[in-house]
């Protein structure tokens, strides 16, 4: 298991550091269209030819796989701030705060996460900026993500509060915020650790499939979710490979994060 998750690490940072260096080895824009090679075959201009559109697939990928690396754990990192802001810290308090936190998750459980997100998004403007979409998406990610992290936090944080040395801790007059601080945080972090790294490929196919609905990141700025709104125009697939492309690496990544979350977790 140990191999595999050396695999996984070396395939995941392989595709990071793809994302971030390969850029320099393109010679166009993403944005760049050129209507006298609209749907042309690769060649030693165009690695993965060009969309219809006259754009620069590898260009679009290169960019589209940053955006998608950026994105997923700068929400995944948001989500698991709040989940122990809502659940960790409440679960530690114990009382009516930990009922009060128990509730508030169900009911954000309760709810079909995607479709919440779909239904947040739609009622948001759809014709934003490239930027603006890609902070909205981020923060609907980080903010409607938190619910699974925040029960188990508050269900260790629990453990935590029952435990002996922070009985002895409170016997000594120990203040609440000097336990969170000292005695919580440092013993969750393990935990916290393992639920960025599930929530990042967990994002990942979440923004794909908003932008696979055209309601995520917003055009002309590349996503691995809005690359693969190409496939929809696919006639043959033997004449298409390249477009598969964005697939690809999607699949490479969120698999290869997987292992690498599954892993952290039983450890």
């Amino acid at each position: 298991m140990k191999g595999m998750r050396r695999v996984a690490m070396g395939l995941a940072s392989l595709l990071i550091l793809f994302s971030m260096v390969a850029g320099l080895l393109s010679r166009f824009d993403y944005m760049r269209q050129d209507r006298m090679c609209i749907d042309a075959r690769p060649s030693p201009e165009h690695w993965l030819g060009t969309d219809a559109l006259g754009r620069d697939r590898f260009s679009r990928l290169v960019h589209g796989t940053r955006v998608s690396l950026m994105l997923a754990p700068a929400a995944a990192g948001l989500s698991t701030l709040l989940a122990f802001a809502l659940g960790a810290a409440p679960g530690f308090l114990g009382k009516f705060h930990e009922r009060i936190a128990r509730t508030f998750i169900d009911l954000v459980l309760s709810m079909p996460w995607l479709f919440l997100l779909l239904m947040v998004r739609t009622l948001l403007p759809l014709n934003i900026s490239p930027k603006a979409s890609v902070a909205v998406t981020f923060l609907m990610l980080g903010l409607l993500g938190w619910g699974v992290p925040a029960r188990i936090l508050l269900a260790r944080a629990r453990r935590l509060r029952q435990s002996e040395f922070v009985l002895f801790a409170r016997c000594t007059g120990v203040s609440r915020c000097r336990l969170l601080g000292i005695h919580l945080m440092p013993n969750l972090w393990p935990v916290m650790l393992a639920q960025f790294l599930i929530a990042v490929p967990v994002f990942i196919l979440a923004e794909a499939n908003l932008s696979l609905l055209g309601l995520g990141v917003a055009e002309p700025l590349p996503s691995l979710g809005s690359l693969l709104r190409e496939l929809e125009t696919i006639l043959s697939v033997r004449g298409d490979l390249c477009s598969f492309s964005a697939l690809a690496v999607l699949v490479l990544i969120v698999s290869s994060l997987q292992i690498v979350a599954s892993q952290s977790e039983v450890h």
